[in-house]
């Protein structure tokens, strides 16, 4: 059986230029691991923590539900701390 498909999300592709990659000053990419952050994980990150929106206001703006959105801040607060803590570069993906 076939997962169902994705639902499309508005993401703002002008909040940020495409492919940005954050890593610990002076340490060379080839010795890092990298997470990626995915753009529809940075655009609830940005509406609910930047913007101060709830996320149900997210959800809407981004056309998906508010527990949408939740996964996606949930998800990206963690790939964050991740990289910050592990000291891991921090790729944002572009949006699809």
């Amino acid at each position: 059986m076939t997962p169902r498909p994705r639902k499309p999300r508005n993401c703002c592709p002008s909040r940020r230029p495409n492919d940005h990659l954050f890593k610990p000053a002076g340490t060379p990419m080839s010795q890092l691991q990298t997470l990626e952050l995915e753009a529809d994980e940075l655009e609830a990150l940005s509406l609910c923590d930047r913007e101060g929106l709830t996320q149900a206001e997210a959800g809407e703006q981004m056309g998906v539900s508010r527990g949408t959105v939740q996964r996606l801040v949930t998800s990206g607060r963690k790939k964050m701390v991740e990289a910050l803590v592990a000291g891991y570069a921090l790729l944002l993906k572009p949006h699809e």
